[in-house]
């Protein structure tokens, strides 16, 4: 089936389609899920990388592809990210749609010149003549004193960038919706799971359905704050929700989804309905999405701000590798509710 008539009949479904009930799916299968629905669709979908192959699967995700599908569309690839990048940017001009898979994003800065000066670029330089429809996909590694290396979130430095979507799903139901969407884009997509989501289970529909980039949702309704983000930190911005409605404090959460495209619409709705904005993100505070989404509120609503933006990320240092450290290090619960009760206050 053409992509095209693919996503045409998931338009056409999308009214249909409830997260709230049916078949629950964990997050991992949700994804392998949505690869091999791809594969099925499009002999051109292959998918490789570090130990895609191996008993892990990349944490489960490429699970039973290769039994499936077989060594030439689905196999491992050698330690080097920006030569392999490289060579599925020349496979996807060709008509290829690879979905490469990273352990962790820092792997990404390896591929940077690739992804960013030539990927990214094409169909500008050429007007259009030519698509680089790809996926890079990883996982944010934290906990095991993953340490300084091999836990950054790097979603920030690539908001910057012309030409790539960055996605950040939080639930089952989305991580299949949007990697589908993903595949089906004639541009690079940048995918950043949350190690911590594999662990979640979620409502998710059989078949082919996409979930749209720059549309975001409403994860909780309230009256008082407004917390913006994406992924894991959603989840604990919820929790901080139903423990702060306890304590008479009304907050709304707003799952962007994806940070490039940016739903604005959705930030300026929640911040004139609210007046407090308290923004999220699992990378650092400085610059990146915390900054842009914080600067959306100021440029297009700043009469309804009633106090000045607040963010929770990371602070301005290295992760650490201590597990003692990492307590500290990593915003939870109580951070976003002292976050919260501050504003309100």
């Amino acid at each position: 089936m053409p992509w095209a008539e693919a996503l045409i009949r998931a338009q056409t479904r999308e009214s249909v389609l409830s997260s709230e009930q049916g078949r629950v799916l964990s997050y991992v299968d949700a994804l392998n899920e949505a690869l091999s629905i791809a594969m099925e669709m499009d002999k051109k979908v292959i998918v490789l990388g570090q130990g895609v192959d191996d008993p892990a699967a990349s944490f489960g995700v490429t699970k039973g592809l290769q039994e499936k599908f077989g060594g030439e569309r689905v196999f491992d690839v050698p330690l080097s990210e920006e030569g392999m990048t490289g060579i599925i940017t020349g496979a996807a001009v060709g008509g290829i749609r690879p979905v490469m898979t990273h352990n962790r994003p820092d792997f990404i800065l390896l591929s940077m010149n690739q992804l960013v000066t030539h990927a990214s670029k094409i169909c500008y330089l050429d007007e259009g003549k030519n698509n680089v429809p790809f996926v890079i996909w990883a996982a944010i590694g934290r906990g095991w004193g993953s340490g300084a290396q091999h836990s950054q979130a790097v979603q920030g430095m690539l908001v910057g960038v012309p030409g790539l979507k960055v996605i950040m799903p939080s639930t089952p139901f989305d991580a299949k919706g949007m990697m589908l969407a993903a595949i089906a884009d004639n541009n690079p997509v940048v995918i950043i799971e949350h190690r911590w989501l594999t662990r979640t289970k979620g409502v998710v529909p059989e078949g082919f359905y996409t979930v749209p980039f720059g549309k975001g949702t409403y994860r909780r309704r309230g009256t008082d704050v407004s917390i913006v983000g994406t992924s894991h930190i959603l989840d604990l911005s919820i929790r901080a929700a139903d423990e702060l409605e306890e304590e008479g404090i009304s907050v709304e959460v707003v799952d962007l989804r994806s940070i490039k495209p940016l739903d604005e619409e959705i930030i300026v709705e929640t911040v004139k309905k609210t007046g407090k904005l308290l923004v999220v993100d699992t990378g650092w505070e400085r610059g990146g999405v915390c900054a842009e989404v914080g600067f959306v509120a100021a440029e297009k609503c700043f009469s309804a701000l009633k106090a000045p933006v607040a963010r929770v990320g990371l602070p301005d240092v290295p992760t650490p590798a201590g597990y003692k450290l990492e307590q500290l290090y990593y915003p939870n619960v109580e951070t976003i509710k002292k976050a919260v009760k501050k504003m309100v206050n």
